[in-house]
């Protein structure tokens, strides 16, 4: 039997990617690094975008910090480009919102930087890392985007992804989860294009276990977990992907 906090995801009755009144659904997903949102919701937001929908990537650091033996510079330029390939295959669009790997500020002028960059994008779901987690650009992520929630006063809605169950992100326990069997080698294929970061390796030692582990909760072949943020528990789903 399936308890009901569990929320499933399918093909929406609307026109693919947009609400009743027409208007297309926008994504905008928040990570601290390059491959941070692939790595944990990269299968959804691939979904968004078959449907039609709007998908923007905030990357909050180019990952200036992530490629040994390079400069701050060559690795941003690399893990930059990776980061423009990946987003070609998942349907989305990338931008960087100009802080340094491993050096994240979280103060008010930084999530006034990051309202303006998401309220440009004028989303209808935000999606962003899990606060509870070992890094501290991921923290930082997570605390800015929940800012710029706050300040949105219920504009749109907020989830939480995790990336690496148990070793970075902890406690998290899904409300929601999103069927991605179908867009499986899509999501693959743009953690693969961070080869910078050995996307293969990552894939097969963490998230395809984290993928087959939420499938298994949620009764299908693989699944992205997320937990929704809301004011006041309404019992909505993720808009344009249905019921």
């Amino acid at each position: 039997m399936t308890p009901s906090r569990r929320q499933f995801l399918s093909l929406p009755a609307l026109a693919a990617g947009q609400t009743a009144a027409g208007h297309t659904t926008k994504i905008v997903c928040v990570g601290g690094h390059p491959d941070d949102p692939e790595s944990g919701c990269g299968g959804t937001l691939a979904r968004y975008a078959a449907l039609g929908a709007s998908v923007t990537i905030v990357y909050l650091t180019r990952g200036e910090a992530g490629i040994p033996r390079k400069s701050h510079d060559e690795a941003a330029a690399i893990r930059s480009a990776e980061c423009e390939a990946a987003c070609r295959i998942l349907g989305a669009k990338p931008v960087f919102a100009g802080q340094i790997d491993g050096a994240t500020v979280v103060d008010s002028n930084a999530a006034e930087s990051l309202r303006k960059l998401i309220f440009a994008e004028d989303p209808d779901v935000l999606f962003t890392q899990w606060p509870i987690d070992a890094h501290l650009d991921h923290q930082a992520a997570a605390t800015l985007a929940f800012r710029v929630w706050l300040a949105a006063r219920g504009r749109f809605e907020l989830y939480y992804y995790e990336v690496d169950l148990g070793a970075q992100t902890m406690g998290f326990h899904p409300t929601d989860y999103v069927d991605v069997s179908g867009v499986r080698d899509r999501k693959k294929a743009a953690l693969f294009a961070h080869k910078s970061q050995d996307g293969e390796r990552i894939y097969r030692d963490f998230h395809q276990a984290m993928e087959s582990y939420r499938g298994r909760e949620a009764g299908c072949g693989a699944a992205e977990g997320f937990v929704h943020l809301a004011r006041v528990h309404s019992g909505t789903k993720l808009p344009g992907l249905g019921a």
